[in-house]
């Protein structure tokens, strides 16, 4: 009998990967959280301003992290996905799904950290640096002092360290600089010293890529979520409007939808870019309203269709008004074009936000996107291969498994469509 995985048994052996590989982190974290809470009992409210989002962010995660391991061990709801056997489409999904739901966990460092940069710039996968560390206070009930150990770490990193009669003095590509005494931490007589391994190589600024990739994940998923979403309210609500309603207001919402095909979405995108800017919120905004017109097109000839039927011609004559016609007769019927319509625009949505950050007109500087990622890595393609490669690769993979996904729901859903 041919073994295979089930995505149950993958989810758990990924969230234990983690757990075991960044089990320092969950555990200072923990104590964390704990310390926090019982403060919160002690009514020392003054707690409260030291959470920032990253803190915040963190607690969080180890809460769902904990409720996902209880929920894949003892629950049951979700089974018939949950115990089928793994495969590429549902693999890839469950990596992005961790990596969205636990990035603090996931990536090594905060996504814009940088440190030391002469020393950490342009290291090539797998590189190894080596660091000291500056002593910190009582970090596991100090809410002030653990986001200066957790969140900014300011390890120094260095090549090498050596003993002087007056100390100790670490050097930086070849610069040398005294290290002080009494801002080192030092074990059994001789400075703690730390390594840290970049996975996945640095950038020019010394940043770790694979924790850009990690929050990069974040900012497609959020903005490919947030624009079907507009997506879906717009396309479903026209396109019900369009079929129901018939004459006039057909033939002003049809004329409408097809003046926004005939234009193309790039240059609408950068008008309304000029007008309002490019925050997150933005960007979402826009995308989801530059996509609504398939899903118009679909939703309203189901709707001309399914309005001739007896079901519905009765539904209507008994009442009920205009929302629960489309929530209870037309939905029920037409979900699985629509399902496979969003898939599809979702994989788009993360397509166009990947080439707007190629632009410069994505989600800004505040946010680390794939798409920024592999702007910044053309200028080192020489030197630093690895800048656009990793970026690219993880693009590409996404979209290939949202085209799947879309193809494999509509056969679901259509079986009697051939491949």
């Amino acid at each position: 009998m041919k073994f295979r995985i089930k995505n149950r048994h993958f989810i758990l052996f990924a969230l234990l990967l983690l757990i075991v590989l960044r089990f320092s982190r969950l555990s200072e974290i923990a104590v964390l959280f704990y310390s926090f809470i019982r403060s919160l009992f002690d009514r020392h409210v003054d707690t409260l301003s030291a959470l920032n989002f990253s803190l915040t962010d963190n607690f969080f995660s180890l809460i769902f992290l904990t409720v996902l391991v209880v929920f894949l061990f003892f629950g049951k709801r979700g089974k018939p996905v949950l115990d089928k056997a793994a495969d590429f489409t549902s693999i890839v999904i469950i990596v992005l799904f961790i990596f969205f739901i636990f990035a603090p966990f996931a990536a090594t460092t905060e996504p814009d950290f940088q440190n030391n940069i002469g020393v950490t710039k342009l290291l090539p996968p797998f590189s190894e640096v080596k660091m000291i560390h500056p002593v910190y206070s009582n970090y596991a009930t100090d809410l002030y002092s653990v986001e200066s150990r957790l969140l900014n770490d300011n390890s120094i990193y260095i090549d090498s360290i050596r003993k002087a009669e007056n100390g100790y003095y670490y050097f930086q590509k070849g610069i040398k600089t005294r290290a002080e005494i009494n801002k080192i931490e030092f074990k059994d007589g001789l400075p703690l010293m730390g390594r840290r391994i970049f996975i996945l190589g640095t950038d020019e600024y010394g940043r770790d890529v694979f924790s850009r990739l990690v929050y990069g994940t974040r900012i497609s998923m959020i903005v490919g979520l947030g624009a079907v979403i507009v997506s879906f309210l717009l396309g479903i609500s026209f396109g019900f409007l369009s079929g129901y309603s018939g004459w006039f207001i057909d033939t002003v919402l049809n004329r409408f939808t097809d003046m926004f095909l005939s234009i193309p979405v790039i240059f609408l995108i950068i008008l309304i870019l000029t007008f309002f800017g490019n925050s997150i919120f933005t960007i979402i905004f826009i995308l989801g309203f530059s996509g609504w017109m398939s899903l118009f097109k679909i939703v309203r000839s189901e709707v001309i269709s399914i309005k001739q039927k007896d079901f519905f011609i009765a539904a209507s004559r008994i009442g009920l008004s205009n929302r629960k016609l489309l929530t209870r007769e037309i939905l029920p019927v037409i979900i699985a074009p629509v399902i496979v319509n969003l898939i599809f625009q979702y994989g788009n949505v993360i397509l166009a936000e990947a080439a707007l950050s190629y632009l410069g007109l994505g989600t800004g500087l505040n946010y680390p996107s794939w798409g920024a990622m592999i702007e910044a890595g053309q200028e080192y393609l020489s030197q630093a291969w690895w800048m656009i490669f990793f970026p690219g690769l993880t693009l590409v993979l996404t979209l290939f498994t949202a085209n799947n996904l879309g193809r494999e729901l509509n056969l679901y859903y259509n079986p009697g469509i051939s491949e």
